[in-house]
């Protein structure tokens, strides 16, 4: 059972992690995000344990910033996979792969 302490501790350093997440985005280090979705894992698998009958404020804060701050971080990888697919598109001239459009027509044949 993970107690309290315990709980803010990870909670502490999943926010820590996912700083780490939002910075290593915006300088599209790969291997840092890569690093961080692993720490992110491990950490997640240690709060598989927990229970959260009796969470103070102090946690459900900590809690409610580190979803926030992935939810902030999905949205960027989001964006930059979008810019990437809009690119490679741009360079070679093909149909964007998820192109409703395209879908409909190959449907309607």
């Amino acid at each position: 059972m993970t107690g309290d302490i315990e709980i803010k501790a990870i909670l502490r350093q999943m926010l820590a992690v996912m700083e780490a997440e939002r910075q290593a985005l915006a300088r599209l280090d790969i291997d840092a995000i890569m690093g961080c979705a692993t720490e992110k894992g491990v950490l997640c698998n240690r709060l598989g344990s927990a229970s959260n009958d009796n969470l103070d404020e102090e946690c459900l804060s900590l809690l409610e910033a580190t979803k926030r701050l992935n939810e902030v971080n999905r949205q960027v990888r989001n964006l930059l996979a979008a810019n990437v697919a809009s690119r490679l598109d741009a360079l070679t001239g093909g149909p964007a792969l998820y192109n409703t459009q395209a879908v409909r027509a190959g449907y309607a044949r």
